[in-house]
Order: C-alpha cells, then sequence, then structure tokens
C-alpha cells in the first residue's frame, strides 16, 4: 500500500511534467508552487526501503529510484546519480538502490528547481562532483564545496526552489589543485578539466524530490 501512494504520486506529478507558456526564463510567471511557468523536462527521483532487485538499464521514464535512509541527520545514505553529457534528457539506468544510476543531460544553458514530497520531515543533500581518473589534480572524489541541494519535506504545500547552481557547478576551494587545473573556482558541469561527473545524492528519508528542468530561451 505504501509503494502504490508513491507511484500514485510520482505518476500525478509527471502528468504536470510539461507546459508551454511564453516569456524569459529570467522572468517567467511563478506557479502557485513556486515554480516559474515555461515548458520543462520533469525527473522524479523516488527514495525506496527496498532495493529494485531489476535491471533498469535503458528504462528511461522520468524517475530514478535511490536508497531512502532514515530521518536521523547524521546517517544519510548515498546514491551515486552518474551524469553522461547528451542533448537531451534521459534516465539510462533508473534503479539507483543498488547504489548507482545514470542520468543524461545536456551541458547548455538552463534552469534547475526542486522540490520536497511524500512525508513530511524526510529530507535530502544533493552534491554535483566529479573525479580525477588520472590522480593528478586531487585523490577521489572532488565534490562542490560551495552551493548544494538542501531540501526538508515539511508539513504543508511544498514550493520549488532555484537549485540551479547545486546542480550544475562544482565550487572548488581556492588555491587547491583542482582549482588551478580548472583555471578557476568555479566548474561548469562536464568541463573538460574533470571528468566522471556525478550527483552525490545522500538521503534521511525523503520519499520524493521533484527535479524540473526548464530550457533557456533567447
Amino acid at each position: 500500500m505504501q509503494l502504490s501512494r508513491l507511484t500514485l504520486l510520482a505518476a500525478f506529478v509527471l502528468s504536470f511534467s510539461v507546459t508551454d507558456v511564453s516569456g524569459q526564463n529570467g522572468n517567467r510567471e511563478v506557479t502557485g508552487n513556486g515554480a516559474p511557468s515555461g515548458a520543462h523536462y520533469n525527473l522524479n527521483i523516488i527514495g525506496m526501503s527496498k532495493e529494485k532487485n531489476a535491471d533498469m538499464t535503458g528504462n528511461s521514464g522520468h524517475r530514478i529510484f535511490v536508497k531512502l535512509g532514515t530521518r536521523r541527520p547524521d546517517d544519510p545514505v548515498r546514491t551515486r546519480i552518474s551524469l553522461r553529457e547528451g542533448d537531451t534528457y534521459l534516465v539510462v539506468d533508473a534503479d539507483g538502490t543498488d547504489g548507482g544510476a545514470i542520468f543524461e543531460l545536456p551541458a547548455g544553458s538552463y534552469y534547475v528547481w526542486a522540490r520536497a514530497l511524500g512525508r513530511p520531515h524526510g529530507a535530502t543533500r544533493m552534491t554535483t562532483c566529479a573525479e580525477d581518473i588520472t590522480g593528478e589534480v586531487a585523490e577521489g572524489d572532488i565534490c562542490s564545496t560551495g552551493a548544494v541541494l538542501d531540501v526538508t519535506r515539511h508539513k504543508g504545500r511544498s514550493r520549488f526552489k532555484n537549485v540551479t547552481d547545486a546542480l550544475t557547478t562544482i565550487e572548488l576551494p581556492d588555491g587547491s589543485a583542482a582549482a588551478e587545473a580548472c583555471g578557476g573556482t568555479t566548474v561548469s558541469l562536464f568541463a573538460d578539466c574533470l571528468e566522471g561527473y556525478f550527483w552525490a545524492y545522500d538521503n534521511n528519508g525523503l520519499r520524493l524530490l521533484q527535479v524540473r528542468f526548464y530550457y533557456e530561451e533567447p
């Protein structure tokens, strides 16, 4: 029954995933839920208490399943959502409950908004990261030390907030080897100076994160 309610909620959200309203992204009208109006791609990130135990490679719905975790703030569970550069938005591997999912998205300009849904008090943190496979810039993962997505599901109506910087850039420490290699402290998604871009999704019991990608208009 719990999964059925969650599935219905995700289906309801998805049914409103694309609209077309004229206007600039920077000056779009704001809807009742706090999100801008206009054409967008909708991605639902769904927290699961159990693994899916199914091969979901190529299962390209507008959703990714991640580990749910508990609501204890000191005990998050991490899912790695690997990012692949492409011409459009596409879920390549929907099952992140085994530790990793894959999402394809463009490297161009767009705006990203997100809100927490589901039961109250769940929370998540989402950080843009990359790898330095050569080992010349840093050992291990390189994650943003600045803008990150931090959301908590409170009681009442949930509203969107702008998370563009958190999900499309990596902020590096000034003077670090990575910053020197990249020519600055702000690195855009898919910049050549780093490799293996991904989102680190640290979940504390959030059932559903709704993410919208708004296309930039001329």
